[in-house]
């Protein structure tokens, strides 16, 4: 599976952005375009998400995947918080926001995740997007409490603009709301608009990747936050977390290819909605850490390596 994903061209697409970031080449796609092409994305996920839910109905593992995403979200930001303050050396609010970042989730990595389980013969299920859209919130709850921890304002009680932030913005807005509209439409009324979100998925998906390989080689190329403590803790903590999150889906009776999504959403980390929810309520950490963690190492780890790593423990267990 790690030759296929290598070979893959959405993977592909992803290198040549890395490499032609970090050449300093010219090359880019203007961030409207970008911004379109991930508009697309998300709605399609969210469709294709309500309509699988749709035909197939509520099923027990939905509520296991849902409860063992949650419960994930919540607790991943413990660790990840101790690994940063100790081996990492970072400060309470510098390791706060980043613990927040690896206990949510990254969209891009869910998107590009189940196109390569597809190909290996991994279907994972579509109420996934909406586990998905559930994992993102708890982390920022978790990691603004350790940040905070001691003071006299508490995590526990955000200011109006972190809650319109954490749960409207609009990756989760538009996950959740295409998710909706797929499960009342089914699949019999998503057929006539099925092409637009089929036909050209994979094309779209590898333009994408073509932008994220750009931004993620130019976050590392000009950072001079990050430390080899902080490189090496950006490596670790997905595979320490994809493993739990994989073994606890097995465990709970989840099939292969939900438990190997499961995973792969703990071992991803945020840099969407997280770092949105920190420039509001911990102005003081260091985006130059947290992004260069998230996005400059740990999104490229997990799409080279870690998707068909977890997949394929995933296949050992089940």
């Amino acid at each position: 599976m790690i030759i296929d994903t290598l070979t893959s061209p959405i993977i592909l697409f992803f290198v040549l952005g890395m490499l032609a970031g970090f050449a300093r080449s010219d090359l880019s796609i203007p961030e409207a375009v970008a911004k379109g092409l991930a508009i697309y994305l998300m709605a399609a996920i969210g469709l294709k998400g309500g309509v699988s839910v749709a035909e197939n109905g509520f099923t027990p593992d939905l509520g296991t995947a849902a409860a063992v995403g949650i419960a994930l979200s919540f607790l991943l930001p413990l660790p990840a918080f101790y690994l940063l303050r100790g081996f990492g050396r970072l400060d309470q609010v510098n390791a706060g926001a980043v613990a927040a970042h690896y206990g949510s989730v990254s969209l891009v990595t869910y998107i590009t995740a189940i196109e390569l389980l597809k190909g290996s013969g991994l279907v994972a299920p579509g109420f996934m997007a909406a586990v998905l859209a559930l994992m993102e919130t708890p982390a920022i709850i978790t990691g603004l409490a350790l940040a905070r921890r001691g003071r006299a304002q508490q995590a526990t009680e955000p200011g109006s603009g972190l809650l319109h932030e954490v749960f409207l913005n609009g990756s989760v807005v538009l996950l959740i709301g295409s998710f909706l509209i797929g499960l009342v439409a089914g699949k019999e009324n998503f057929a006539p608009i099925s092409p637009v979100f089929e036909a050209g998925y994979r094309g779209v998906l590898c333009l994408f990747l073509l932008d994220m390989g750009l931004l993620a080689s130019r976050r590392l190329a000009g950072t001079r936050a990050l430390t080899l403590r902080l490189g090496s803790l950006a490596v670790l903590l997905p595979l320490v977390n994809g493993s739990i999150g994989v073994a606890l889906g097995t465990a709970f009776g989840l099939e292969v290819a939900t438990a190997a999504t499961l995973g792969i959403l703990a071992a991803s980390a945020s840099y969407i909605a997280v770092p949105a929810a920190m420039r509001l309520a911990l102005p003081e950490a260091d985006p130059g850490i947290y992004l260069s963690m998230s996005l400059g190492i740990t999104f490229p780890f997990n799409v080279i390596i870690g998707i068909p790593l977890f997949a394929s423990l995933a296949t050992l267990l089940g």
